[in-house]
């Protein structure tokens, strides 16, 4: 299994305020996310299942809590904690017959499975923007740059983890 997270991240890291993305919506980014996500399993946390349960992401969810309270969608579980959450995740992926699994945030979801990721498809969004969610700093000698796309408003770029 291979794990990836996948967010929209402005120049000065920030990826939300308030709960919501601060830059004006960019329909391009929000469609080769969905396409990416489609058919395979997503980590994500409380917050961010609660704001997207009108419309969810993946095929699997398993939300990272300590709660099972009103996590009542049938596609969703919940892990409390980031190895729970991969053990999840791999039987969801082998269950539905895919490689990938997508952690989808918030800011305390990268930063907890930072350590675990293989890879990153980063949303590189023009300009600086301000926030209170920041995308986790990594060390750059550990990633590598294997595509980078360019987009009206944004760079999406995919990393993989070099050899630990």
């Amino acid at each position: 299994m291979r794990l990836v997270s996948i967010a929209a991240v402005a120049e000065n890291r920030v990826i939300g305020r308030d709960g919501e993305v601060p830059w004006p919506h960019i329909e391009a980014d929000v469609r080769q996310y969905r396409e990416r996500v489609a058919g395979s399993p997503v980590i994500l946390g409380r917050r961010t299942f609660d704001s997207m349960r009108d419309d969810l992401p993946g095929s699997r969810q398993i939300v990272v809590s300590r709660s099972v309270d009103g996590v009542d969608v049938p596609t969703a579980t919940v892990g409390s904690g980031d190895e729970a959450a991969i053990e999840l995740a791999r039987e969801a992926a082998e269950e539905v017959g895919v490689e990938t699994v997508y952690v989808l945030g918030g800011g305390g979801i990268y930063e907890l499975f930072q350590p675990h990721l293989d890879g990153m498809a980063l949303s590189h969004v023009d300009g600086a923007y301000e926030g209170d969610t920041r995308y986790p700093d990594w060390n750059g000698d550990e990633w590598e740059v294997t595509a980078e796309t360019e987009y009206d408003r944004f760079t999406l770029r995919e990393w993989v983890r070099r050899e630990r």
